[in-house]
């Protein structure tokens, strides 16, 4: 029957929203509700932690929902290998529980067993620190089977107060560095040396990501942003004997010409540039630094450039879905909002970008810190919606599907 979480108005339950919805798998049901609501580990669960083959929690690009440091595991894998990204959470914001049940790890909601999980295993390279004396999870972070790194957390947009309205960047960054002593900006050997590292791990990486806060800075804005990048790029193609290697740049949303330096100068596979939300009045809104350095239709136009530099299925834009649902100026109606979104995610599959998705999660070091996320139909609506967009327009993103990345339910769908 339909359930109401804390906080929230009675939607659909897990059960209700597979049955209503065939065409979803339920472990991708269940990928989604876990990202939407998050997980509190129980005492039973942590005790079968270890540190020396579950991987920890290390550096983050973004906080969590429980606004906290506290080492524990990075996240889980379910039954048929699914990679769930997922935030520790208060209890009181009813958050699926992790537990160890007779030997098994498993997922519980109001006591009863939903799926059986494992933590994530510990990359080999996290036990090593670089020639500068680095430890080299502070340079890179392991999912499953992608290498992500973030270069630089801090973004410019913030310095004029406008901020993505449900980020939470900076105040991460400045929690990581007064606690741990992370920094803003790292060296380009110490990454050479941590993407050498974990190459030495065979088959464990199919792909290597990078993404930060945006530049502003240069000659002409975000020069500076691309300089780094391409830096950074070239320190980690001296790893690799072709010219390209499996990559994706998770960036501002460049020039033509700044598009054609990275390209041209790297062995940069694949580039993402995050719109965030289809709709222009809500983008100005909720990305009021986005809107003014770049504005919704230049950023559109952008995205579509890059598809001349980088081919069809290699060019990408990503959604912090839910946000469009935002009181007081966003959608009260949700056919309206799918209706809008996917339209526009269509334009731009016409010439060949590709729309993916994640969950949005309302974290506390954000102007959004008290709004809630959409319910799971809405979600598993979304995904089904942009996933036929892709197979219509014939778009693939290898670079950012279910193996690389986990963090989007709609590219999940790619291997149905």
């Amino acid at each position: 029957m339909p359930v109401q979480l804390a906080g929230r108005t009675v939607e659909l339950s897990l059960d209700e929203v597979v049955a209503k919805y065939p065409e979803i798998p339920r472990q991708n049901a269940i990928k989604i509700d876990v990202q939407r609501r998050g997980v509190h580990y129980t005492k039973r669960a942590l005790s079968v932690v270890d540190p020396n083959i579950h991987q920890m929690r290390a550096t983050e690009l973004f906080g969590s929902r429980d606004a906290s440091l506290t080492p524990l595991p990075e996240s889980l894998l379910l039954a048929d290998g699914t990679t769930i990204l997922t935030d520790p959470t208060p209890v009181s914001n009813d958050p699926y529980n992790v537990d160890f049940r007779d030997g098994r790890l498993v997922l519980v909601d109001q006591d009863r067993i939903i799926a059986e999980v494992e933590y994530w295993p510990k990359p080999e390279f996290y036990n090593h620190v670089t020639s500068s004396g680095v430890p080299m999870n502070f340079v890179a972070i392991g999912r499953p089977q992608r290498l992500c790194i973030s270069p630089a957390s801090y973004c410019h947009f913030w310095k004029n107060d406008k901020g993505c309205r449900y980020c939470d960047i900076v105040p991460q960054f400045a929690q990581q560095k007064k606690e741990i002593g992370f920094y803003s900006k790292i060296n380009p050997r110490d990454v050479s040396e941590t993407v050498r590292q974990a190459l030495k791990e065979p088959g464990r990486f199919t792909s290597i990501c990078l993404t930060a806060g945006s530049n502003t800075q240069g000659a002409k804005p975000f020069d500076a942003e691309v300089d780094f990048y391409i830096e950074l790029l070239q320190a980690i193609g001296e790893n690799f004997k072709t010219p390209r290697f499996p990559s994706q740049l998770i960036a501002t949303a460049f020039t033509e010409k700044q598009l054609s330096r990275l390209y041209e100068n790297t062995g940069l596979m694949s580039y993402t540039a995050d719109i965030e939300v289809l709709d222009e009045n809500l983008f100005n809104w909720i990305c009021p630094g986005k809107a003014e350095w770049v504005g919704y239709r230049e950023w559109k136009n952008r995205l579509k450039q890059a598809v001349a530099i980088f081919g069809r299925g290699n060019v990408n834009t990503g959604l912090v879905a839910g946000v469009e649902l935002v009181p007081p100026y966003g959608y009260t109606d949700h056919d309206a909002a799918l209706n809008h979104v996917l339209e526009e995610a269509e334009e731009l599959a016409e010439s060949g970008v590709s729309t993916v998705y994640v969950v949005w999660v309302p974290r506390p070091g954000s102007y959004f810190r008290d709004q809630q996320n959409a319910p799971l139909e809405y979600y598993v609506r979304l995904a089904l919606g942009l996933q036929a967009i892709r197979r219509k327009y014939q778009l693939t993103v290898d670079f950012d599907d279910y193996r690389r990345c986990g963090n989007h339910p709609d590219s999940d769908l790619a291997r149905v």
